[in-house]
């Protein structure tokens, strides 16, 4: 793997942080999960993992990998660094992705970043407790997913800090909420105003 470049400068020491996903496609609540964690988190980058195919959703639904990032590129713009890494490391699974992350940048400090709407289904996520040991968690609330905190097996079995620090260490920001979703855009369906 040592001929995989970083998507953007990564010399230490730098805290990034990490927003992956379908992006099928990207959005405004991408943005805004991305702009809330970096400024209250301090973080130096965050970069876009767009996945090559996400193993909890059928892949005939994600539109192509090359189309996928090419959108969400133009959509972030400078807010974001859009990579294909996933496909370029081989790896399936998140779990998998952060220990190659970690063996390739070691004196990188990452931080994994989504959406509380992602809670509910964390616990169906590959070695999702041996993840939230890899790498702390910061967790941007969104509208409707208040009581998937309540339900999320990530929380209940590690909690919540008022401080993110090196992992396990679960994190919820709040501050205004974007109610796009790419579930939401695919079916043509206007979103939920802003809680």
């Amino acid at each position: 793997m040592s001929w995989i470049k970083p998507p953007g400068p990564a010399r230490p020491p730098l805290t990034i942080g990490l927003l992956g996903g379908s992006f099928n496609p990207a959005h405004e609540g991408h943005l805004h999960v991305s702009e809330t964690a970096r400024k209250a988190l301090g973080l130096n980058q965050v970069w876009w993992l767009v996945t090559p195919g996400n193993p909890l959703k059928r892949a005939s639904d994600l539109a192509e990998l090359q189309f996928r990032t090419a959108f969400a590129r133009r959509l972030a713009g400078r807010r974001a660094i859009v990579t294909d890494m996933e496909w370029r490391f081989g790896t399936r699974f998140t779990i998998d992705t952060m220990r190659a992350l970690r063996r390739r940048f070691p004196d990188t400090r990452f931080v994994w970043l989504m959406g509380s709407d992602n809670l509910a289904g964390f616990g169906r996520w590959k070695n999702w407790a041996a993840l939230a040991q890899l790498v702390p968690i910061a967790v941007v609330r969104r509208p409707g997913t208040a009581l998937d905190t309540l339900k999320s097996p990530l929380i209940r079995r590690f909690g919540q800090v008022r401080r993110l620090g090196s992992a396990p260490s679960v994190l919820l920001l709040d501050g205004p909420r974007s109610a796009q979703s790419s579930t939401v855009i695919r079916a043509g369906l206007e979103p939920r105003p802003m809680a």
